[in-house]
């Protein structure tokens, strides 16, 4: 199952980040199938970013993974590193994850070099498995959770991961998210284009 989506043909596995948590994190904390069941879960530090192609679940430039939270994100080669403060992730006016931005440096910490690799890493908050706009279903959806013997500290030791290379991403996410070029941003593309051109000598 691991790197291949078993979508029908024309579907593509594109996830907005409450999403991601809502949809997938949050059933695979309370050790519900994700339907589709397509992405796999891994474990973080035995692989480059590099290394994720036919492991990870690939969609486009973006690989996505299950992992468990670890303390120190290192690789074989490398560690990833956070370089900007959480965001809240939310979803019906409920705060239900966080998302943590890292990026891949090669060789040990502190003496890395920094790389185009980017992961950004979803975390449910405390509660969050059981964050409703109801009260009442939220209570009693913890009092499930108990019967099974599932604590929220074990929930919320799992994290999904979308790992990508930057150089890429940031030139094709305008169209895969429907957003529209300025003309400066049209420009610089343009410019983008022309640097890889060739000229007979």
């Amino acid at each position: 199952m691991a790197g291949a989506s078993n979508l029908p043909p024309g579907f593509h596995f594109f996830p907005s980040d409450e999403e991601l948590i809502v949809h997938f994190l949050r059933r695979k904390a309370s050790l519900l199938p994700c339907r589709p069941d397509i992405v796999p879960t891994l474990i973080l530090n035995r692989y480059d970013p590099w290394e994720l192609n036919g492991k990870a679940l690939q969609s486009g430039n973006q690989w996505y993974f299950f992992s468990n939270e670890i303390p120190t994100r290192s690789s074989p080669n490398g560690h990833w590193k956070s370089i900007a403060a959480d965001e809240t992730v939310s979803s019906g006016g409920c705060n239900v994850g966080l998302k943590k931005t890292l990026i891949f440096f090669i060789g040990e910490p502190f003496e890395g070099i920094k790389t185009n690799w980017v992961m950004h890493e979803y975390h449910l908050m405390d509660g969050g498995i059981n964050c409703s706009s109801s009260s009442t279903s939220s209570s009693s959806s913890k009092r499930s959770h108990k019967k099974k013997g599932h604590s929220d500290t074990e929930s919320n030791n799992w994290v999904v991961c979308r790992v990508f290379e930057s150089s890429y991403d940031s030139q094709v996410s305008f169209h895969e998210e429907g957003m529209e070029l300025s003309c400066l941003d049209e420009v610089f593309l343009s410019l983008d284009d022309y640097d890889e051109v060739s000229f007979a000598k």
